[in-house]
Formats: C-alpha cells, sequence, structure tokens
C-alpha cells in the first residue's frame, strides 16, 4: 500500500480549518480525514489542495473549500441508510464524502467533460455507491426521488420547488439562496408537510443554472447576437 503523501495535511486540515470552526460532527469529520481531497483537484493545485480556499476545476466551476464542504455536509445529516441527492457534481469531492455518510448518492452535473472527469476519479478511488448522471440540476431528479437529503453545491435565486416536491418526509434540503454574488446558506427541512428553514451563514457559490434557476448568460448572448465573432 502506498504512502499518502498528503495525509498530514488532511489531519491538519481537519484539525485548524474544521475542528475549531465548529464542525462538531465526528462523521463528517472522519470523512473529511479520509477522502483525499488532492484527487479531485487539476494537478496544476494539489500543491493547494488542503488551503482552506476554493480551487478552479475548469468550466468556469470551482471545488468548493473545505470548510464550506463540512459545514453543508454537517447540515445536511446524512445516515447511512438514506438516499441522498447532489445537484452540482463538480470535481467529484463532496459526493466523495457523502458516499462515506450515506448508503447511496446521486449526482447531477450539466458539464459533460466535470461529470466525465469525476466519474472516472469517483470509480478509481472505490466511491461505488455515488452515480454521476448529466442533467439540468435545477430540476432535480424526479425518477429516483423521494431524497432524505438534497445538497446544492451552486447558488441559486430561489428555493427550486421541484427539489421541496422531491424530499422525503423529514429530508433536510441545504442550498444556498440569493443573487449572483452573495448568497445565505439555508437548511429547509420537511416536517409533516411544511418546509421549516433554517439560516446558517453567508456564502458564495458559482450560480445554478437551469429552467428553476439562474439563465445561462452565455447561452443568451450568443442565441441573441452579443459576443459574436467574425
Amino acid at each position: 500500500m502506498n504512502e499518502d503523501p498528503f495525509l498530514e495535511d488532511r489531519i491538519r486540515m481537519v484539525r485548524l480549518q474544521l475542528q475549531e470552526r465548529g464542525i462538531k460532527d465526528s462523521r463528517v469529520l472522519n470523512a473529511m480525514e479520509e477522502v483525499p481531497r488532492h484527487c479531485f483537484v487539476p494537478p496544476d493545485y494539489r500543491h493547494a489542495a488542503y488551503q482552506d480556499s476554493p480551487l478552479p476545476i475548469g468550466e468556469g466551476q470551482t471545488i468548493s473549500q473545505p470548510y464550506m464542504v463540512a459545514l453543508m455536509t454537517q447540515a445536511l445529516q446524512p445516515q447511512p441508510w438514506e438516499k441522498v441527492l447532489e445537484i452540482g457534481t463538480g470535481s467529484g469531492y463532496q459526493a466523495a464524502i457523502l458516499s462515506r455518510l450515506a448508503y447511496r448518492i446521486y449526482t447531477v452535473e450539466r458539464f459533460p467533460p466535470l461529470a466525465q472527469r469525476a466519474q472516472e476519479t469517483l470509480r478509481e478511488l472505490g466511491f461505488n455507491n455515488v452515480e454521476v448522471i448529466i442533467a439540468n440540476g435545477s430540476l432535480g431528479l424526479p425518477q429516483k426521488a423521494p431524497f432524505d437529503g438534497i445538497l446544492v453545491t451552486a447558488g441559486a435565486p430561489r428555493v427550486p420547488l421541484q427539489l421541496l416536491d422531491q424530499l422525503a418526509e423529514g429530508g433536510r434540503l441545504v442550498i444556498p439562496i440569493g443573487d449572483r454574488c452573495n448568497q445565505t446558506l439555508l437548511q429547509i427541512v420537511r416536517q409533516q408537510g411544511r418546509f421549516v428553514r433554517h439560516e446558517l451563514v453567508d456564502c458564495v457559490f458559482v450560480p445554478l443554472i437551469g429552467l428553476e434557476a439562474w439563465a445561462d448568460i452565455r447561452e443568451i448572448n450568443e442565441r441573441e447576437g452579443y459576443g459574436a465573432k467574425d
């Protein structure tokens, strides 16, 4: 078995970035210590994989900072018998963390190159309870609903109604809501047909694009002829 050259960095990340900032769930902390974040970032950024910052992964997307991944996971409260939906696969790192904590993970990505790369990384590392799907994430995944947890890793202008519809009784939705530049991270719990909302922290995520979220500005510009090259 090859020695992990980043193990000490990961242990330090958990202690300084997570525990000292209030992450208390021992299952989340263990998963963050076990999953090799450096495997989910481009080679040019591996030296920075355990810093407390997001990193670019291509297609204008980022891998979230470790603290935000841990905070969202703790708020989701995934249990070993539960089925979880992630919107915004990105690098696949968040899905890998969730796979250590829940029975089955479905993760949706709109960019095929990112989805393919994430699927390959997850498969190579043995995260076999994760299914990567290329689709419009703002619509959820109704064919696999209901879900015990839904985690959205992109900011939306409002809570997509289809995601609420796909929550099981007692299910939790964790999602950033706001404008394109600033959002508030929400935890929404379905309780006896009602949705109880808790505000967690201010945050900044890439925008959620889709029919129940933001329009893709690049696609609109192309359709209307802006920025076209001769």
